[in-house]
């Protein structure tokens, strides 16, 4: 059986595509800040949607985040790649926004829309249910612990890659989900669209047990 071997000359060859496009967005190139957004944008509203869920300050956080990425750029050292440095700074962004404000409004569309039959229309809508009610009860956590549960259970990231996003420790991060679970399960008794989202989420996850 083949392995894939990631050439170390690729990922340098990158980290300095990274770290020429940065320095050339600092210095006010406007044509480097443009591609920036656009090859960013993307995982910005991801990180920032698993984090909180689709509501109406949405738009405003992406503002933010980029906002924050621009003012760091100059810090960039091109030590990770440009998108995860992008993520981390989105992170503590959420991280704020939970701090100072719950989510105005949550109103989750988490799966795509479709021709879809009957059945499978009656499946969307409870599995938006479900994730409504599962971010609904997210924003009642303390801030770190909403954070380190959805990229680690809902986003499926690594203990690993969460504790970078979040500048913590791997050790940190498990202890952060298995509190969340924890509670999360405890809300979940006397709602059973709840308790099997959890299930079902739990089955696809299998870095996140108990620390």
């Amino acid at each position: 059986m083949g392995t894939t071997r990631v050439d170390v000359g690729d990922v340098s060859a990158a980290r300095r595509e990274d770290l020429g496009l940065a320095q050339r967005a600092a210095a006010g190139d406007r044509a480097a800040q443009r591609e920036l957004f656009h090859a960013q944008r993307r995982g910005v509203h991801h990180t920032l949607f698993r984090i909180l869920g689709a509501n109406r300050e949405i738009e405003d956080l992406i503002q933010d985040a980029f906002l924050e990425i621009f003012r760091a750029l100059p810090s960039f050292r091109g030590d990770s790649s440009l998108q995860r440095w992008c993520q981390t700074i989105t992170t503590r962004v959420a991280y704020l926004a939970i701090s100072r404000r719950r989510p105005a409004s949550i109103d989750l569309a988490l799966v795509e829309d479709s021709l879809a039959s009957d059945e499978d229309g009656h499946r969307i809508a409870l599995m938006r249910e479900a994730a409504r009610r599962l971010y609904a009860a997210l924003a009642k956590l303390a801030p770190r612990q909403q954070i380190a549960f959805a990229l680690a259970i809902v986003d499926g990231r690594s203990m690993a890659e969460v504790a970078h996003l979040t500048e913590s420790t791997t050790v940190g991060v498990r202890t952060r989900v298995w509190r969340a679970r924890r509670e999360l399960m405890r809300r979940a008794k006397n709602d059973p669209v709840l308790a099997s989202y959890l299930d079902e989420l739990s089955g696809t996850t299998t870095d996140e047990g108990e620390p």
